[in-house]
């Protein structure tokens, strides 16, 4: 090929792929496959490394490379990025009209409401048509240029061109000079869909990693990364919300047109000639905000007319011609009373906020947790501050911001403690890590947790055998280590508290019981660093498909033996991290000593029934409520396992099918609400045939 053919070829590549991605990110209209399309893309790639020269910063190969950032350059912005003030309710809407109807008292004012969009506010900036700077809020003078990272997100386009008719000829025109030769600037939203969120949290579930709270600041936390690989592995998207480069636009309907026209995504905002039809939309959107593929906290409400717009003006940092429509926030304010260090069962310590009680979501909060050190650090939280807490993701209670200006003068900063506060032993912080850890491995604290992770339902699940029975065990010393517990006998139990003699026949007959345990159960119930449920699943399938012979502990102490760390780094969906955990959890002298402990116990361990036949069910997630008649639920498990499928113990939008046996749960009433697949038994073995 000669360089005038390949430059021929690179831009009939380049505008086709240009074309798919904006069919596919844009209009959701995919015209060929992800295979066809990464075929164009690897065309490119070759003859741009045959011809490098020729390669340009809107190549679509561009989105993802470059060294990382040793740092964010600053970026001042031509026109500030305000933020908005907030209204909770249709009194306090009205009450924003009445103010600027005041200022503006010989204008009819009508309104365009758009979607509030729970992500990360950015500009981006095209010079000559090609995206020269995407850049942050910051204090909304001065942000950073993330370009780096902006060019990995598909939905936002590398050059700028016309893809439908604009509003007018006067704005083609300017728009069609500009792109030539000239600036425009579009700003919008950097977000993460549920389903994007919802893998990454699965992907860190896998490997025993701690799971991120909400989209909103996985998002912003991407975007932030200096190694442009990281964002580029999120599956980000944007929704562009403002022009602000004049060209000629009189609306802000205008501007959500002409966004759509030069190729950017943008949301189902509306036209509204008065507030009315403004909280009208306000609560469709209300009603239907589940069924969206990403987070929105409510509405924007802006001034349609960009002239009167303009001339209502700024107070501080808001413009008055806006306001955020909140939808009833999971919010609230509270006081620390108290910063306590948790030990858990792998030595972690957890920093612990007690709370002043406080009502948020129809339950009272009385701790939150604060993560690490740098957590209180980039938060700034003392002892005796007022907060604002919120219930991350529905569930953990988190402090999102510190209320400073309400400081007295008398609130304590908190430190990490140079020794654990169980055990008395060193604290220690690995390099690289964010976490503080009790250096010693017989640490009560831990041990405790590490008794409590073992018996867990997805662990050896010894009914009756809870916190506080293994408080009482370790404290009268018949309990030190999980291995200990195979020890009891009914002797030890019945004159201790809480016990008669049956309660301490039943427990003995559990414990017992629990001795025939699943391969993955047991890796499970070992704590083994990031490696959580559907990784000890996985290594659990991988000694099967060697053929292995397991029967006990000292059986599974010779496999892992077998194996280098280089061996256990390369096994498929492990990784660096999570072989690096295992090997050394099989090389720790005190880890062997538990493992011998717990086989002279006579554990006996079942390999794996299932084994993945075929990947019909590959990226379905399935949950099962009720009884069902021909299988029992860990059988219905294992088949959707073996056909390449995942399970789930909760409803969501990421939920492909609910399959529902006889009285089913409250799952299968969630299902209904946000309209996931709901399947009865019949079906669910159809569709396993089919």
């Amino acid at each position: 090929m000669t360089k005038p053919e390949a430059r021929k070829r690179i831009d009939q590549l380049r505008k086709e792929i240009d074309r798919q991605r904006y069919l596919y990110h844009v209009l959701d209209k995919p015209e060929i496959s992800d295979a066809a399309l990464d075929s164009l893309k690897h065309e490119l790639e070759q003859i741009e490394k045959q011809f490098p020269e020729l390669i340009t910063p809107d190549s679509p190969t561009q989105r993802v490379g470059g060294k990382p950032l040793d740092k964010f350059k600053k970026v001042r912005h031509k026109t500030p990025m305000l933020s908005l003030e907030d209204a909770f309710s249709p009194e306090e809407l009205e009450s924003w009209r009445e103010r600027i109807q005041k200022l503006a008292p010989d204008k009819k004012i009508d309104y365009f409401a758009e979607l509030k969009v729970d992500g990360f506010a950015i500009s981006l900036v095209y010079k000559n048509g090609i995206l020269s700077e995407g850049s942050t809020r910051g204090d909304g003078k001065i942000g950073e240029d993330v370009s780096q990272n902006l060019k990995t997100i598909s939905s936002i386009p590398l050059r700028i061109e016309i893809h439908r008719k604009l509003a007018s000829q006067e704005i083609t025109e300017k728009v069609q000079a500009l792109i030539h030769k000239g600036e425009i600037e579009a700003r919008g939203e950097v977000y993460m869909t549920a389903k994007s969120f919802e893998k990454i949290n699965q992907e860190r579930e896998k490997k025993g990693e701690p799971l991120y709270a909400n989209p909103r600041n996985t998002a912003a936390g991407s975007i932030r990364q200096l190694d442009s690989k990281i964002a580029g592995s999120r599956q980000l998207n944007f929704l562009a919300y403002d022009i602000i480069t004049d060209l000629g636009q009189k609306t802000h309907k205008e501007e959500h047109q002409i966004a759509e026209c030069l190729g950017f995504k943008t949301d189902n905002g509306q036209y509204s000639k008065n507030l009315k039809e403004v909280i009208d939309f306000y609560e469709k959107v209300k009603r239907e905000r589940e069924k969206l593929p990403y987070q929105i906290d409510g509405i924007v409400v802006s001034v349609n007319n960009n002239n009167i717009f303009e001339k209502l003006g700024v107070v501080g940092k808001a413009p008055r011609g806006a306001i955020a429509f909140k939808f009833p926030g999971k919010e609230a304010t509270t006081i620390v009373e108290n910063i306590i260090v948790q030990v858990g069962r792998t030595g972690a310590l957890t920093p612990v906020a007690f709370l002043k009680p406080v009502r948020l979501g129809g339950t009272t909060i009385t701790r939150a947790t604060l993560h690490n050190e740098d957590e209180i650090k980039r938060l700034d939280v003392r002892i005796g501050d007022t907060v604002i807490i919120q219930r991350a993701g529905d569930v953990i209670p988190d402090i999102v911001k510190v209320l400073k200006k309400m400081r007295t003068g008398h609130e304590k900063k908190f430190q990490m403690p140079e020794k654990c506060p169980v055990c008395g032993a060193k604290v220690i912080k690995p390099a690289g890590e964010a976490i503080h850890r009790c250096s010693n491995n017989q640490c009560g604290a831990r041990q405790k947790e590490q008794i409590e992770h073992f018996i867990s339902k997805k662990g050896f699940d010894i009914v009756g055998l809870g916190p506080q029975i293994i408080n009482q065990l370790m404290d009268e010393g018949l309990v030190n280590d999980s291995a200990d517990i195979f020890a009891l006998k009914e002797g030890d139990l019945a004159p201790l508290e809480r016990f008669a003699e049956k309660s301490a026949k039943n427990l003995v007959e559990a414990i017992e019981k629990s001795k025939k345990i699943p391969l993955a159960k047991f890796i499970y119930a070992l704590g083994i660093r990031h490696v959580g449920e559907e990784t000890a699943i996985m290594f659990s399938q991988e000694i099967r498909n060697t053929k292995s012979e397991i029967r006990n502990i000292n059986d599974l102490i010779k496999f892992y033996n077998k194996f280098s760390l280089e061996n256990l780094q390369n096994i498929q969906d492990i990784g660096p991290v999570v072989g690096q955990s295992i090997y050394d959890y099989f090389h720790n002298r005190h880890n062997l000593k538990l493992l011998e402990k717990l086989d002279k116990a006579n554990l006996r361990i079942q390999l794996p029934k299932f084994q993945v036949l075929s990947l019909k069910f590959k990226d379905k997630i399935f949950v099962l409520t009720g009884e069902l008649e021909s299988m029992t639920r860990d059988e219905a498990k294992e088949k959707i396992r073996g056909l390449g499928g995942d399970i789930s113990g909760s409803v969501s939008k990421e939920t492909d099918f609910v399959v529902v046996g006889k009285e089913p749960g409250g799952k299968f009433d969630k299902a209904k609400k946000l309209g996931v697949k709901i399947i009865d038994e019949k079906e669910f073995l159809k569709i396993m045939k089919t």
